[in-house]
């Protein structure tokens, strides 16, 4: 029996190890992890500098009108290539292409820039849509191994860059980032090791019935 054509979402509070998990995950599932890599796929498609791409990753606009409407269907349009060719909500225009795009050619790892609303509402069959989470404590702790900074500056870190993520996530889709109904497999890695949160999502694709 071949492999099934599935997609895993990650978002992540900063310092959950929501990252780490995807990198893991790609290795043992023998398939490709997309972060950064997107901007710059983008960038090469577009031809317009990484740079801009960078500068708005995974940060919300400042469109009013957009922000009402909490973007939804027109975070998901065909990118523009006239004047605004690089505002905030056209380079998004050009990443949800590209994640379109690297889905519909093989399995997939995607980290965040609300790829679980790009690929759901695009269709993608076994998508799942993972949020990687835990308490404060954890969250700092693993920022300071990592980041390789104190508490103070671990602590806000771990603030800033989950406010931007969560303010990114309501700009482009409307929905709240937290709201544990947007995913199919929240996992609090506060009690949990890395590992066995990898194999715990290895065994949701197995009572899912993906092929991996």
């Amino acid at each position: 029996m071949g492999k099934d054509n599935y997609h895993i979402t990650i978002n992540r509070l900063y310092g959950s190890g929501g990252r780490i998990m995807g990198k893991m995950l790609s290795r043992e599932l023998g398939i490709p992890f997309y972060d950064e890599e997107i901007l710059k796929m983008a960038s090469e498609e577009s031809a317009i500098g990484e740079q801009y791409f960078r500068l708005n990753d995974e940060k919300a606009g400042n469109n009013l009108f957009f922000r009402a409407l909490g973007g939804l269907k027109t975070s998901l349009e065909e990118p523009s290539l006239d004047d605004d060719i690089t505002s905030p909500e056209n380079l998004f225009r050009f990443q949800a292409r590209m994640i379109r795009r690297v889905a519909s050619e093989q399995p997939c790892i995607i980290m965040g820039r609300c790829a679980d609303f790009v690929l759901e509402s695009a269709g993608s069959k076994n998508l799942v849509r993972l949020f990687i989470y835990a308490d404060s404590t954890t969250c700092i702790r693993r920022v300071m191994e990592v980041d390789g900074v104190d508490t103070k500056e671990a602590l806000r870190r771990a603030n800033r860059i989950s406010k931007e993520r969560r303010d990114y996530y309501k700009y482009y889709t409307g929905r709240e980032w937290e709201d544990m109904d947007n995913y199919d497999l929240p996992i609090n890695t506060t009690t949990l090791e890395l590992e066995p949160a990898v194999q715990l999502v290895k065994e949701y694709l197995r009572l899912r019935g993906i092929n991996f």
